[in-house]
């Protein structure tokens, strides 16, 4: 799955060329450092494929490289960075 991610600080989505969101995630920084990622939709045709953890994968790269921590609020984020560890 090949979607080109619209990256900012405190979320990442794709859109289609009608401006229909595809998929979201969102991580405002709680505080200062703490990134939470609180959201994580995709749309219906995209469930089940791998694009819910590619979106958690890029929100924690861009959390990274913004020198935060990660917590996650959303269930997917959850099992997923649970998973990982």
């Amino acid at each position: 799955m090949d979607l080109n991610f619209i990256t900012l600080n405190h979320s990442i989505y794709s859109k289609n060329e009608h401006g229909r969101i595809l998929c979201e995630i969102r991580f405002p920084e709680r505080e200062p450092g703490v990134f939470n990622i609180e959201s994580t939709y995709v749309a219906g045709e995209f469930i089940g494929t791998e694009l819910p953890g590619q979106l958690v994968e890029a929100a924690l790269a861009k959390i990274k490289e913004q020198g935060g921590r990660v917590e996650a609020e959303d269930p997917y984020a959850r099992m997923y960075l649970s998973r990982k560890r």
